[in-house]
């Protein structure tokens, strides 16, 4: 498998069902600043260096909200493995890395306005997280899952897209539900709508965010392109940030879940802990909109923390 992998700790019991997330692990550069920026010159900043990736980071939350077993498989370089592995083991995430031998491990430069709105502009490069590929699967990741979640930033490679529809493939052979985060608006513009939703098909829960919603759609109203988009995929959740998310299932708006209060410091990552904890109450027994609502209180929590990952385990 790959070029070689690393693995985590020994299996611990699967209680419900395991969480395999397929997805980018990537170090983050997180650049706290109150702007505007001084083009030119110096910028005054607090600087962190920071495990990062939406894939890693929605297990990472998935775990915290109480998954028992929870599984990664991403793809880095040589530079950072021991270090993701640690950082994944230490969160209760099991990981299974695959070295790549060529690239870098993906790194993400996230500027982040100190203001009241602590938002956030990511210089990204890739690197290896999206140089997965099918060779790096095996239907033997399936054993003993309940739930398969994709990075959407899988959909931005050509080999990556490819291990995307082996995965998918091998989950519906074996009755296992596949999620999927869209992952970015400016990449879902470069890769096109009508192309991103031909790669979904065979998906059962898509996890736009509001904006992602409403491209995908073409519609500006966030409730009616969740209940547009849930005519293709059959449960869809838009996160909408401080106002809460929709559920949408099979052309059917089921509701608003309210979002719950923060004081916002660094608002990245809270999508990707709403999908974590979204998936860990689904595969505990919740229904969508109460899975929704713990979704809520996870990505209120991670506006509050600088990084994107949860507080470490006790």
């Amino acid at each position: 498998m790959g070029q070689g992998v690393t693995n985590g700790r020994e299996a611990r019991p699967a209680g419900c069902g395991a969480l395999l997330v397929v997805g980018d692990v990537v170090t983050d550069v997180v650049a706290r600043y109150r702007g505007p920026l001084a083009a030119g010159t110096d910028t005054a900043a607090v600087v962190r260096t920071l495990p990062g990736g939406a894939g890693a980071n929605v297990a990472s939350w998935a775990a915290y909200a109480g998954c028992a077993d929870v599984r990664l498989l991403g793809r880095v370089g040589t530079d950072a493995v021991r270090w993701h592995e640690r950082e994944l083991a230490a969160a209760g995430v099991r990981p299974r890395l695959v070295v790549d031998p060529e690239a870098a491990t993906g790194t993400v430069i996230c500027l982040v306005d100190g203001g009241a709105a602590a938002e956030r502009t990511f210089l990204t490069d890739s690197g290896a997280s999206l140089r997965l590929e099918p060779a790096d699967w095996s239907d033997a990741l399936l054993d003993g899952v309940a739930r398969l979640h994709l990075s959407g930033y899988l959909l931005f490679s050509e080999p990556s897209r490819a291990l995307v529809a082996v995965a998918v493939a091998a989950a519906r052979a074996r009755g296992v539900p596949v999620s999927l985060d869209p992952a970015s608006a400016g990449f879902l513009v470069e890769l096109g709508v009508d192309r991103f939703l031909a790669l979904v098909e065979g998906v059962d829960v898509l996890l736009p965010s509001r904006d992602e919603a409403c491209l995908l759609t073409g519609l500006p109203d966030p409730a009616d392109a969740a209940v547009k988009l849930s005519r293709q995929v059959p449960l869809v959740v838009a996160k909408a940030g401080a106002d809460g998310a929709l559920v949408a299932r099979s052309g059917d708006l089921l509701g608003r879940v309210p979002a719950v209060p923060a004081t916002p410091r660094d608002t990245t990552g809270a999508g990707d802990a709403f999908t974590g904890a979204f998936l860990a109450a689904l595969i505990t027994g919740a229904d969508a909109r109460e899975a929704a609502a713990r979704g809520c209180r996870a990505g209120a929590r991670a506006v509050e923390r600088v990084g994107a990952r949860p507080p470490a385990r006790q």
